[in-house]
């Protein structure tokens, strides 16, 4: 059986890229698919914890965090492809589309 320290050791290096990510790059995508790793990080800590306490509760907390995750895909890609179809910026630090 793998211990749970190499479990959180995985998640905790997919959440630092996964910020890094977040806090470094400006694209969209980028930043996007960076938010996904960080969500796929805490979910094997949920299901890692989970299977070290003999407890179904945090794969319960996984399943929602996936689905939290696909909904958080549709609604941002679909405003992904508003922004891309007018062409008005790429760049996270220049889209000010959503302020008034």
């Amino acid at each position: 059986m793998i211990p749970l320290s190499y479990y959180v050791a995985v998640a905790t290096i997919l959440f630092v890229i996964g910020l890094a990510g977040v806090l470094i790059r400006r694209n969209f995508i980028i930043v996007f698919m960076s938010v996904e790793i960080m969500l796929n990080a805490a979910n094997i800590n949920l299901v890692a914890f989970a299977s070290y306490f003999d407890s179904l509760d945090g794969q319960i907390a996984a399943i929602f965090v996936i689905a939290i995750a696909a909904g958080e895909a549709a609604i941002g890609l679909a405003i992904i492809i508003v922004v891309f179809r007018r062409k008005i910026a790429t760049n996270v630090d220049q889209l000010n589309l959503l302020k008034w």
